[in-house]
């Protein structure tokens, strides 16, 4: 048996504002896939995670954007500890839980909590709202003052809920209001940090709002952290103080929410929020000033590649209309670069001006000119521009 590094007990007092909550230093995680007879020889692995740097704050809110498949949400896996990482380092408040136990876990488990994507299948059916919200109470024989049930009764009042609904079951909710049962457990104990895995991408629109807007008021009003994983960028724009970008396994871009998105350096980030409709991401800016126009149209040609065998380089460099030689023989660093602001890091060798203005639109997809009945302006394909 391997041996287990001794975890100290975490610091009863609170984190102060801005401290280094969690960090992350080239953490990776690689599903193994197994072939031949009888299955037990490793032929390859699926690089879902492949050595990302990420830093937590007290008190913050972090958006971890990208498409599906990208790894987001086995990110957020890795820094719960729900996944073992195959490789790298977490720190939580200076103590190092990379390869700690389910023991020395133990006394850290209750401040690092999570919300599921799916409010369906997160709730035990057979259990009624009392069970499930008391659920982390009970396995680490936590007796608040009042009782549980007083607590529990409290905390469905906290997320909106009627605390007379303690003894239902969950299909007797809603969508939405199953997501605010599992909001209330993941509170039961008092959590410094929520790791929130697209709690509203199941919900209708008409109630993603709500769902929102009632975990903005939590992270505000009890000081808690939260890595808000989504892939709809003009939530996390709405919810999040800093932005990361993430694609085929890799960080591609990080910075703060409005250098991310009105001054993206990285094509891929570009090509994101020029899908998304000026109306509903380029809203007024947090200052009250009117944001800068949205870009102009970028469709990206392909899939994203396999992460079992992913691009040498730059893995972006396959869909990239800027793409040259030295992107396919050298990964590019994740580094600040002229004309960004501090904080803001771009892995690119040869990142977009800092401004998302676009004079045309860009397709990437030569089959999509034809169906547009000619092209609007520069037309990119296989990374080089045709004249």
């Amino acid at each position: 048996m391997a041996h287990e590094a001794t975890i100290p007990a975490p610091r009863d007092k609170a984190p102060r504002p801005g401290e280094v909550l969690l960090s992350a230093e080239g953490l990776t995680k690689h599903f193994p896939i197994m072939g031949g007879f009888p299955f037990k020889r490793r032929i390859g692995a699926v690089q879902a995670v492949d050595g990302i740097d990420l830093t937590l704050h007290a008190g913050e809110s972090f958006g971890l954007v990208g498409e599906s498949g990208c790894g987001k949400s086995t990110t957020g896996r890795l820094l719960t500890r729900l996944l073992e990482p195959s490789g790298g380092r977490l720190v939580y408040r200076g103590q190092d839980i990379t390869r700690a136990g389910r023991r020395q876990l133990a006394p850290i488990r209750p401040e690092i909590q999570m919300i599921f994507q799916d409010p369906y299948s997160s709730l035990n059916p057979r259990q009624t709202v009392g069970t499930i919200v008391g659920g982390p109470m009970a396995i680490n024989n936590i007796n608040p003052k009042g009782g549980r049930e007083h607590r529990i009764r409290e905390l469905l009042e906290i997320v909106g809920l009627n605390p007379e609904h303690y003894n239902r079951f969950p299909h007797e909710f809603s969508g939405g209001q199953r997501q605010r049962i599992g909001v209330a457990r993941a509170l039961a104990l008092d959590p410094k940090l929520i790791v929130a895995d697209e709690p509203v991408s199941a919900l209708d629109v008409s109630i993603q709002a709500q769902v929102v807007n009632l975990l903005q008021d939590l992270q505000r009003e009890l000081d808690i952290s939260f890595l808000f994983i989504a892939h709809d960028l003009a939530i996390v724009r709405h919810f999040s103080h800093r932005v990361a970008v993430m694609y085929l396994g890799k960080i591609v871009e990080v910075g703060d929410r409005d250098s991310i998105y009105q001054w993206p350096r990285h094509p891929y980030t570009h090509a994101l929020l020029s899908a998304v409709p000026e109306t509903t991401l380029f809203h007024a800016s947090a200052d009250g000033d009117d944001a800068p126009p949205g870009p102009g149209r970028i469709r990206l040609a392909g899939d994203v590649p396999s992460p079992i065998s992913p691009p040498s380089g730059c893995r972006f460099r396959t869909r990239c209309w800027k793409a040259q030689d030295k992107c396919a023989t050298e990964e590019p660093p994740l580094v600040r670069v002229d004309g960004s602001r501090d904080g803001h890091l771009t892995a690119c060798h040869f990142p977009e001006d800092p401004t998302t203005e676009r004079e045309s639109e860009i397709i990437l997809d030569p089959a999509l000119q034809e169906l547009e009945g000619g092209h609007a302006g520069p037309d990119v394909t296989a990374g080089q521009e045709t004249p």
